[in-house]
Order: structure tokens, then sequence, then C-alpha cells
């Protein structure tokens, strides 16, 4: 176990820290929008939210390093030989945030051997933390402090329920789905739908298109610890820590022979459409 249950509470505080840093903008009228060289959007909460989580987490864990969505400039050389290093995004949903929907979240995930083994996922808006460690389990801390482990759902015979992201979509993703069958798809912004799958209220998530890795570090140890598999679209296990931090599709699903089988079928379905 490379986090101790006293250091584990640490981290979920800094993330609930930066959850306030994060509705202090939220609830106000200016939130000092910007556009990034990438075209995406940059918020205040998002550099607040940064500031705080990188300066805590030094503090708590000086010999470890960071790479975070809003520092992924620390190059490849750099960074090619980190055994163990922190991976964050300080605000996941930020098109959510800027909508005033309420689904973004703060990702704190440790990465270790280029496989994410602890991750953490704070809701803002609800004041909710769910938190896995590797090998032993994926927990929800809810507002009032109460904490209680989670799990997949069985899978159910009739009607799959599919995660999907609210901004993202495309027709590939539309024939992957309609594949399963009869489905009922539920949307959401950033990582919660990793969420939802590890709770149960989801059985897949799918998403064709590109993520980072800061985007899916905390959701895959939190949806695995739970019971589900993640794996890329051509069947094969995430490494993080990559020359590019970019990331292929991927499905999230509760691990059933079944619907595993099934979902099989979508590498077929994206070589003949690609």
């Amino acid at each position: 176990m490379l986090l101790s249950n006293a250091q584990v509470e640490k981290v979920i505080q800094v993330a609930l820290l930066a959850s306030e840093k994060i509705l202090s903008i939220y609830g106000g009228n200016d939130i000092g929008l910007k556009t990034k060289k990438d075209s995406t959007p940059l918020t205040l909460a998002d550099e607040l939210s940064q500031e705080l989580l990188i300066q805590e987490i030094t503090s708590f864990f000086p010999e470890i390093p960071i790479l975070s969505e809003e520092s992924r400039q620390v190059p490849y050389e750099e960074r090619k030989d980190w055994e163990t290093f922190w991976l964050i995004d300080p605000l996941d949903g930020t098109k959510e945030f800027i909508s005033k929907r309420g689904e973004f979240t703060v990702n704190i995930s440790l990465i270790h051997e280029n496989s994410p083994v602890f991750g953490l996922i704070a809701i803002p808006v609800k004041g909710v933390v769910y938190y896995a460690i590797k090998n032993q389990g994926y927990f929800k801390k809810e507002s009032h402090g109460k904490i209680k482990p989670v799990r997949v759902r069985p899978v159910p015979v009739d009607i799959l329920v599919v995660a999907r992201s609210r901004s993202h979509s495309d027709f590939l993703e539309e024939k992957m789905i309609a594949s399963l069958g009869q489905t009922q798809i539920i949307q959401a912004g950033s990582s919660l739908k990793f969420c939802y799958v590890a709770e149960g209220i989801a059985d897949i998530y799918l998403r064709t298109g590109p993520t980072m890795e800061w985007d899916i570090a905390a959701g895959q140890v939190i949806a695995e610890c739970a019971g589900a598999k993640v794996l890329s679209l051509d069947g094969k296990p995430f490494k993080y820590n990559k020359p590019s931090l970019k990331n292929p599709g991927f499905v999230c699903a509760t691990d059933d022979t079944f619907l595993w089988e099934k979902i099989s079928l979508f590498k077929r379905i994206r070589k003949i459409n690609y």
C-alpha cells in the first residue's frame, strides 16, 4: 500500500478545500473565463483549484511529483523516469461549470509504475467524495461524513443503462450503443460517469473520442475497485505517463462475461467504420 489511511484522509480534505474554492467562483457573476491554446475554456475556478491542490499535496508529499492538466508542459524527458506521481485535474467538466449544470468534479489519482493505484473524485456541488485504493475497495463519503463501500450492480437481462458524455458524442458511438440491444441513456459531464458505473447507476460508460490521462485515471481505479473493467476500444489496458498524454477511446463496464461478449463487437464495428 502506497498511502496510509491517514494520508488518504488528508487527500480527501484537500479535495474538499479545492471544492470550496471552486464553489466560491461558481456562485459569483464573474468566473474569469479565458480560452487556452488548445481552444478549451479555462476559468478562475480551474486556476484556484490548481493552485491549492499543488500547494497542499506538495506540502504533504514533497517527494512525489505532480502532473496536472494545468501544468501539462512537463516534458516527457523529465517525467519518463517517474515511478510514482500524482495526476490531477483541478476542475473536470469546465463546460458544465460554465453552464451551471453542477456536473463537474475534482480528480486526484496516484500513478505507480504506469497504473493508477489510488483515485479520488470529488463533486463540489454535493460535497460528496468517491475514492478507491487498489486491492482495498471503493468508498463513497457523503457530505455528512458517513463512509460506505459501494459496488457495481448485476447486469440486467433486459435494458442496459449506458452513461454518455453530455458534450461529446459521434456516429461511431451511436453504432456501438445500438449493437448492445435495448438501452437507456444517462448523460452527464466530467468523470461522474465512472462513478455511475461503480455505484450501479449505469452498466456501461462508453467514450469513442480522445481523452487525456487526467480525465480518466481516478475514475479508472474507482470503477475497477468497484468491480468494473476499463479497456481501450481495442481491448487493451491503459498505461499512464505516455509520451503523449492523450488516450484513445475506451469502455468502462461491469466485469460480467455476458456483457463483455457484447462489448467485444465494438472492435469489429470500429474497424468497419474507420
